[in-house]
């Protein structure tokens, strides 16, 4: 891992135009003992209530996590196993095809002292189950991955809109000068359906966008040169040269922002400014080798199945500890052969088998650490995929298959956290688990509630575009009270 520069063999490698100009403003401040808070920009600035959290750790399970063998536990689907579905309404599916319904491919158990029902997919999770709220009555809008990736992160389909973590950034601002307010760790064997669309802006300012860091060798490009500090080539300017430039682009800068005072001239400058500190703290915050042997044997570094998602984890928690508003953490990739997120299509026994181990030890640490250094009563952990999976196999209907396709009208997710009533569950899906019956909970409900943990009225956390106040959940959205403590 590169380590941090010292301040003149950084600026001897720092580049013209506006970022000189920007480093040299934030290399000349007067020292402090620590990061300073940057405010939000929202026009009706939170709290607007109480907030029971500050921070948010999102754990998104791309390709479509099966409820019905992990959080929603369907006894009847053992009972109707090899049956044909109990409706005569036609389902409808990405794929076409109804199978015969098929049960759990996992034991389900009662877990700690709630008795929460978690199955044997997740048994390292499965231990800290009196720290879950699981939603088992989730619809969605769409049952095709990009679309419905979009709504769970911005509460629309389309995209072109800001996502979560951009409508906290500029909500509630970050508690550190120095890293981003929104972090996005995606996996490293791909990008979600969609893309980096789904840590954008949107109509936001570009300052509120995700800023991705990678999960393996350097977290950034470019944050340190390719030619060593100091060194000299043939086009380099002398260090008279070099000054007299920087001293003429901030007198032109100086002029401009007089004339211009909201041109995009002061943005731009901000977030060189925020590129030149991260070059300083970043290396620090994304070094583990301070943490101990055993926090990183807990998080499974040490194991070659958990170490990717394990050190996301752990880094997730620095993250947060340095100040940053919200890190998104992406379990799963898009597409490609084999597999590699949750859509167990062809078996679900064997896809979901893979990709639980990678997340299962990660999260129970993660959460276990969070609690233990006192964390957890002021940030929420998220856990959520696009939709869920069919009860009903992806077959012929004489054919007892091994996969399950895409169901939008009945899911499970998770939270954790400050404000929140632990080890409960909310809502329920029909018999077999096809669709929600019992208070069903649509993504502008979830945000609403997750806004509201934070001290923020969903209603009043807008952006004014295209003669819109806009907002995460648009004109819908009913905070879950039940849930909260």
């Amino acid at each position: 891992m590169p380590q941090p520069t010292d301040r003149r063999d950084f600026l001897s490698w720092s580049t013209h135009g506006l970022t000189s100009t920007a480093v040299w403003h934030v290399l000349n401040q007067n020292q402090r003992a620590g990061a300073a808070t940057v405010t939000g920009e929202a026009h009706d600035p939170p709290p607007h209530l109480p907030p029971k959290s500050k921070r948010v750790i999102h754990l998104y399970m791309c390709g479509g996590l099966s409820h019905l063998d992990s959080f929603d536990y369907k006894p009847a689907l053992e009972k109707y196993h090899g049956q044909p579905l109990p409706s005569s309404e036609k389902p409808e599916t990405f794929f076409g095809k109804v199978g015969p319904l098929r049960k759990n491919d996992w034991n389900f158990q009662r877990r700690g002292e709630s008795g929460l029902w978690v199955s044997e997919l997740f048994p390292h999770i499965a231990e800290v189950a009196d720290e879950l709220t699981v939603i088992r009555s989730m619809v969605a809008d769409s049952a095709n991955h990009t679309p419905a990736t979009f709504q769970a992160n911005t509460g629309f389909r389309l995209n072109g809109f800001p996502v979560l973590g951009s409508w906290l950034s500029y909500g509630l601002g970050c508690e550190t000068d120095e890293l981003p307010a929104y972090v996005v760790l995606p996996d490293p064997r791909g990008l979600p359906a969609g893309g980096t669309i789904n840590w954008s802006n949107g109509f936001l300012p570009a300052r509120y966008q995700g800023v991705a860091f990678r999960t393996k060798g350097q977290p950034i490009d470019d944050l340190f040169p390719a030619t060593p500090a100091g060194s000299e080539t043939p086009r380099s300017f002398s260090a008279s040269s070099e000054a007299k430039t920087r001293e003429f682009i901030a007198a032109l800068n100086r002029h401009h922002q007089q004339t211009r005072p909201e041109s995009d001239l002061v943005a731009r400058m901000k977030s060189y400014e925020l590129a030149a500190k991260m070059q300083l703290s970043v290396p620090h915050v994304t070094d583990l080798a301070g943490e101990t042997a055993q926090t990183q044997s807990d998080y499974g570094l040490d194991r070659e199945e958990t170490k990717d998602f394990g050190r996301s984890c752990l880094l997730a928690r620095r993250l947060l500890e340095q100040g940053v508003r919200f890190v998104q953490l992406f379990a799963g990739g898009s597409f490609g052969s084999p597999r590699i997120n949750w859509d167990g299509h062809e078996s679900v026994k064997e896809n979901h088998s893979q990709e639980a181990l990678r997340v299962d030890q990660p999260i129970a640490a993660l959460l276990r650490d969070l609690r233990q250094r006192g964390m957890l009563d002021d940030t929420l952990v998220v856990f959520t995929t696009e939709f869920g999976r069919t009860p009903f196999t992806q077959s012929e209907a004489s054919i007892l298959g091994a996969g399950r396709d895409h169901n939008m009208y009945g899911f499970s997710v998770w939270m954790a956290g400050g404000g929140l009533k632990p080890g409960i569950s909310y809502g329920a899906t029909d018999e077999v688990g096809w669709k929600s019956v019992d208070r069903p909970v649509t993504w502008p409900d979830f945000h609403a509630t997750l806004l509201h943990l934070l001290g923020i009225d969903h209603e009043r956390l807008t952006y004014y575009h295209n003669g819109i106040e806009r907002r995460l959940t648009n004109v819908h959205g009913e905070v879950i009270h039940d849930i909260l403590s």
